[in-house]
């Protein structure tokens, strides 16, 4: 299993990373612990030295059954990974509270990579009135935890704003070959590159997503080759940028484990052809997109309070990957009064939209196509 030394640390994890989010659960929603301690211990055998867990995962539960399955190995033999809730810090002394709780939790006396879990530009003016890397700081000198980093999860200009305002030791970022414009995408892969921040990557596969296609983008991957799997594809990608030095990867069957193992026990990085393989894949994927809507918001508050840049995320996700469970739960959770039926067609959007986009008429295309499918 390869390792990329990381020079702000000198860690050196292993280039595949176990995230514990997504384990097999039983019928009542609890972890199936007799599985899952099977894939920990597979994928440990076969050197993945990476556990990315964090304190809300399975209703708390991952926390303390990671810890519970990493104490048959040594302690030096793996690192450690988890993040602070930030949503749930409300005074600066609760970072220590809710640290010291996931020690206990884990059943360590220290954490490896300790992360502020999904940082977006509210959360993280909310790190600097409390505080937050200080009390890290002073948690790090105490020897509870090595290494401060971030999860991300918003535009690339606070992503800018974020890296640059602290000294960081890694950071973590969704990045595949579908998000290179969305997020920190392409633009924030080449800003870490710029400032020596090693990089940590969550949604390789984007939930799944890249994992499974309809038949046509299916057989542009397998007539390339055939003994791989899509999601290696996906996979292989991230792991192709050299400052990339964790993939995560969220697995949940033993299945998922074995190939992951497979993608990574000899990496390699995706050779021309198979950049060019992925280049086209990406340009047919978008070529499903129904309008150029870049969510830019021009166009508005809508008077009726339709929220086009939302609808049309939706639409065009719907249709980029032809399943309707990629986007079910944005429709089905939208409120009523944001959605296409709403429109009165007064055109005070249409007049607004840099790229003119026939908003009105777009809008009942993407309310018949939504509704059809949920029925």
């Amino acid at each position: 299993m390869e390792k990329r030394v990381m020079k702000t640390t000198g860690a050196a994890p292993s280039l595949l990373g176990f995230g514990c989010m997504r384990f097999p659960t039983l019928e009542n929603g609890k972890i199936d612990e007799a599985t899952a301690e099977q894939m920990l211990d597979t994928a440990m055998a076969q050197g993945v030295t990476y556990y990315d867990t964090a304190y809300p995962y399975h209703d708390g539960a991952s926390e303390t059954f990671v810890g519970r399955v990493l104490d048959k190995y040594p302690r030096e033999s793996y690192y450690l990974a988890t993040k602070l809730p930030i949503w749930q810090v409300e005074r600066t002394e609760q970072v220590r509270e809710i640290f010291e709780e996931q020690l206990r939790r884990l059943h360590k006396d220290y954490i490896d990579f300790y992360l502020i879990h999904a940082l977006d530009k509210e959360r993280f003016e909310k790190v600097r009135k409390l505080h937050v890397t200080e009390v890290l700081e002073e948690l790090r000198k105490e020897g509870k935890l090595r290494y401060i980093g971030f999860s991300f999860h918003d535009k690339y200009a606070v992503f800018d704003e974020i890296l640059n305002d602290y000294n960081w030791d890694f950071c973590q970022i969704q990045y595949n070959y579908m998000d290179t414009e969305e997020g920190p995408g392409d633009r924030g892969y080449r800003l870490t590159e710029e400032k020596g921040i090693p990089l940590v990557v969550m949604e390789p596969v984007r939930g799944g997503l890249l994992a499974g296609f309809s038949g046509d983008i299916h057989e542009i991957f397998q007539s390339r080759d055939a003994e791989r799997s899509v999601a290696s594809w996906a996979l292989r990608w991230v792991a192709s940028h050299p400052n990339v030095h964790v993939v995560l990867s969220g697995m949940s069957t033993k299945e998922q484990v074995a190939d992951n193992l497979k993608t990574f026990a000899d990496f390699k990085p995706l050779s021309e052809e198979e950049q060019a393989v992925v280049a086209h894949v990406v340009q047919k994927l978008r070529a499903r997109v129904q309008n150029n809507c870049t969510g830019c918001r021009y166009c508005m508050p809508c008077p009726a309070g339709v929220n086009i840049p939302a609808n049309f995320k939706i639409w065009n996700d719907y249709n980029i990957y032809q399943s309707y469970q990629v986007v079910k739960n944005r429709w089905e959770g939208m409120p009523e009064g944001e959605r296409p039926q709403n429109c009165v067609k007064c055109g005070a959007c249409e007049a607004k939209c840099p790229q003119h986009i026939k908003i009105r008429e777009d809008l009942e295309k993407a309310r018949e196509a939504l509704e059809h499918s949920c029925n």
